[in-house]
C-alpha cells in the first residue's frame, strides 16, 4: 500500500506546474494584447510587461532563504493564491469598467510578486519528489520539461482562442482559475512536511536566527554559487536567451500578429504549435537524456530553438505554414533543454541550498526579462520589426555558441547519477562568522 502512495508527490508537483503554468500562458497572450489594441502602443506594452516581471525577478532573488526556512509547500500555496485573486480583480475591474492602465499595471505586478517564489518553490519540490516515488531523477527533470511544455501548448492556444472570441479579460478569468486549481492541487496532494525534510541538515541554527540570520542564508546561497563555474556559464547564456525569448513572446510577436494581419489566434496556434512538438522533444529527452552527452545535445537543441523563429519572421509575407514549421523543430529541440538544465543543477546544489541558490540562479538568469520588453519597444519603434528580428536573431546564436566553446561546459556530464559532494553542505559567506 506504502509504495503505491509513493509517487503521489512527483504526481502532485508535476500537476501543479501544469495548471499554474497554463495560467501563466494564457495571461501571457491575454495581457500584451489587451494593452496594445487599447494603447496602440508597443512602448507600453512593454512597460506593463515590466511591471509584472520586475517583481517577479526581485521577489524571487529575495525568497530563496525564506524558501528554506518555512518550506516550499506553503510558499507555493500562497503565490497561488495571490496569484488567482490578482487576475480575477483584473477580469472583474474591466467588466465593472474601472480598469485604467495603472490599476492593470499594479494587478499584473502583484502576480509577477506571487508568482517568482511560487514557481520556485514547485522547481525545488521535484527531487524530493523523486525520491519519494523512486523516480530516477533525470526521468523526473524530464517529466517535469514534458509538463512545462505541456502547458506551452494548451496555454498559447486556449490563450489566442479565447482573446480572440470573447476578448482579454476572459483569459485573465481563465488564468484566475487555472492559478486557484494549483493551490488545490498542493494542498491536497503534497504532504505537510514537503520540502523541510530537505532542508533539515542546514537548517539555521539559533545563533543565526538573530537580525543577520536572513543576510547570512542569502550569502551562503552567493557563496556556494560563485564556486560553480559551469552553472554560472549556464546562467549566463539563460539570461540572454531569456531577454530575447521574452521580448519577442512580450512584444515582437504580437507586433508581427497584428502587422501581417494573423491576428491573435495564429500567434496563439504558433506559440500552441511549438510545445506540441516540445512535449515530444521532452518525452524523448525523458527516456534517452540519461544515454546522451549532455553538452553537444544541449548547445546544438538551443541553436535550432532559438535563432530560426526570429528570422522566420523577418520574412516579408512569410506563409502561416513556414511558421509552423520552425517553430515546431524548435519547439521539439527546446523540449531537451530544460530536462537538461535542470538534472545539471539538482546534481550539484545540496538539497538544504535549494531554495537559496535556485533564487539567486533563477533570478539572475530572468534579470533581463523585466526591461525586455521595452527595449522590444522602443527597438521597434526606432528601427522598424524586421531589423530588430534579424538582431535578435543573430545575438542568440553567438551567445549560445559561445557559452558551448567555454571551457566550463566541458563539465556537463561530470557528476551524472550523482548528488551533491557532501563538502558543499552550506558554505560560509564572505565575512560569516
Amino acid at each position: 500500500m506504502a509504495a503505491t502512495a509513493l509517487p503521489r508527490p512527483l504526481a502532485g508537483v508535476l500537476a501543479a506546474v501544469a495548471v499554474s503554468l497554463t495560467g501563466t500562458r494564457v495571461s501571457a497572450i491575454a495581457v500584451p494584447w489587451f494593452v496594445l489594441v487599447t494603447t496602440g502602443s508597443p512602448v507600453w506594452t512593454g512597460v506593463v510587461a515590466f511591471a509584472e516581471m520586475a517583481p517577479y525577478v526581485v521577489v524571487k532573488l529575495m525568497a530563496g532563504p525564506l524558501l528554506d526556512r518555512i518550506g516550499p509547500r506553503r510558499v507555493s500555496l500562497t503565490g497561488d493564491v495571490v496569484s488567482a485573486g490578482a487576475a480575477g480583480a483584473i477580469a472583474l475591474l474591466h467588466a465593472l469598467s474601472l480598469l485604467p492602465l495603472g490599476v492593470l499595471a499594479a494587478l499584473v505586478a502583484v502576480i509577477g510578486a506571487a508568482r517568482g517564489p511560487g514557481d520556485l518553490a514547485k522547481s525545488i519540490m521535484v527531487p524530493e519528489a523523486a525520491d519519494l516515488g523512486r523516480v530516477p531523477l533525470e526521468r523526473a527533470t524530464g517529466l517535469m520539461g514534458v509538463v512545462e511544455r505541456l502547458a506551452q501548448l494548451v496555454g498559447p492556444i486556449a490563450g489566442g482562442a479565447m482573446v480572440a472570441a470573447l476578448g482579454a479579460p476572459a483569459g485573465l478569468a481563465v488564468s484566475a482559475v487555472c492559478f486557484a486549481l494549483g493551490s488545490v492541487v498542493v494542498a491536497w496532494a503534497l504532504p505537510h512536511g514537503m520540502g523541510r525534510r530537505a532542508a533539515a541538515p542546514s537548517a539555521p541554527s539559533a545563533q543565526e536566527d538573530g537580525p543577520d540570520g536572513y543576510w547570512r542564508r542569502f550569502g551562503q546561497g552567493w557563496a556556494f554559487l560563485r564556486g560553480q563555474p559551469l552553472l554560472l556559464v549556464l546562467i549566463g547564456t539563460v539570461a540572454v536567451t531569456n531577454l530575447l525569448d521574452a521580448a519577442f513572446a512580450q512584444v515582437l510577436g504580437p507586433v508581427w500578429a497584428e502587422g501581417s494581419g494573423n491576428g491573435p489566434a495564429i500567434w496563439g496556434l504558433s506559440r500552441g504549435f511549438m510545445g506540441l512538438t516540445a512535449i515530444g522533444g521532452g518525452l524523448v529527452a525523458a527516456a534517452l537524456a540519461h544515454r546522451l552527452r549532455r553538452r553537444p545535445v544541449f548547445f546544438a537543441a538551443f541553436l535550432v530553438a532559438g535563432p530560426p523563429q526570429y528570422l522566420i519572421l523577418a520574412v516579408d509575407d512569410v506563409p502561416v505554414w513556414a511558421v509552423l514549421a520552425v517553430f515546431g523543430v524548435g519547439g521539439f529541440c527546446g523540449g531537451f533543454l530544460n530536462p537538461i538544465l535542470g538534472a545539471v543543477t539538482y546534481e550539484r546544489v545540496p538539497r538544504g541550498l535549494l531554495g537559496r541558490v535556485g533564487a539567486l540562479q533563477t533570478s539572475l538568469a530572468f534579470s533581463g526579462i523585466p526591461v525586455a520588453g521595452v527595449l522590444a519597444g522602443a527597438a521597434v519603434a526606432a528601427a522598424g520589426l524586421a531589423p530588430v528580428l534579424v538582431a535578435c536573431g543573430v545575438v542568440y546564436g553567438l551567445t549560445t555558441t559561445l557559452a558551448g566553446l567555454h571551457p566550463a561546459a566541458r563539465d556537463m556530464d561530470r557528476l551524472r547519477g550523482q548528488g551533491p559532494r557532501a563538502s558543499d553542505a552550506v558554505p560560509e559567506p564572505a565575512g560569516g562568522r
